[in-house]
């Protein structure tokens, strides 16, 4: 059983992110950049089931810059078998990013997609589900427990009502919630042995697929600086305060 594990490189999450000063996008000269954490999470429940038996190979993709390689060589330090590089300098929006992904699965036919549920840079969740459109195959979104067995998987979900689990035939696409697993620290001789592994690169023209951004980025900003709080002597003020000047009430 082939299971292809999809890995973005972003900020990373310690990172205060700074804007700009044009606003034409977020500043990522000199910043760290590592694996998105959703992503590690969807790498180890793959080595964890490679582990059980249950998976054959796991196969860890991304699509980017030429840099996108380090974030391949840590899947790989984790367990991943092998990795798959579709490199490009084109903004790669979430529908270009299935197309991409969708053009690997029918290449490679792997039984289970495992992919973290957003990316902690653009938090748009939505290549998941894209990509399971694209396909056509079942999909158990935001995995909080993954048990494969019989030509199945059951998908434990998180739901408002409490939990929900759905039983989907293989082969699926699954997207991690960050309490289904906690990824393994990697270590040397595992980073020594990474350096080792398949790594292939590919470009999107050779997948057929076109991924021109479909949407306009006409400007980014930071978020408006909160204000000092003010202290009132009573809740007749507070009132009044929150009518007439938050305009709240």
């Amino acid at each position: 059983m082939k299971v292809l594990v999809p890995v973005k490189r972003v900020v990373d999450y310690n990172v205060k992110v700074r804007v700009k000063s044009d606003g034409t996008g977020v500043d990522i000269a000199n910043v760290k950049m590592s694996m998105n954490p959703f992503d590690e999470i969807a790498v180890e429940e793959a080595v964890r089931l490679k582990e059980k038996g249950v998976v054959t190979e796991v196969i860890a993709v991304s699509c980017g810059v030429t840099q996108c390689q380090e974030t391949l060589r840590t899947a790989m330090a984790i367990g991943a078998d092998r990795a798959i590089l579709v490199e490009t300098d084109a903004e790669l929006q979430p529908l270009a990013v299935a197309k991409l992904l969708k053009a690997l699965v029918d290449k490679e036919q792997p039984q289970l997609v495992i992919l973290g549920k957003q990316a902690i840079d653009d938090d748009c969740n939505q290549t998941g589900q894209m990509l399971a459109a694209l396909t056509g195959l079942p999909q158990g979104t935001f995995a909080s427990k993954v048990e494969v067995a019989d030509g199945k998987v059951a998908v434990t979900r998180e739901v408002d009502g409490g939990l929900e689990t759905v039983s989907l035939t293989l082969p699926a696409v699954v997207t991690t919630d960050l309490r289904l697993n906690e990824p393994r620290y990697v270590t040397l001789p595992n980073i020594m042995k990474a350096k080792k592994k398949p790594l292939e690169t590919v470009k999107p023209a050779d997948l057929g697929v076109d991924v021109t951004p479909r949407i306009k980025t006409l400007s980014v900003a930071e978020p408006a600086k909160r204000g000092a709080g003010v202290k009132v002597p009573d809740v007749a003020t507070l009132v009044t305060k929150l009518k007439t000047e938050a305009k709240v009430i």
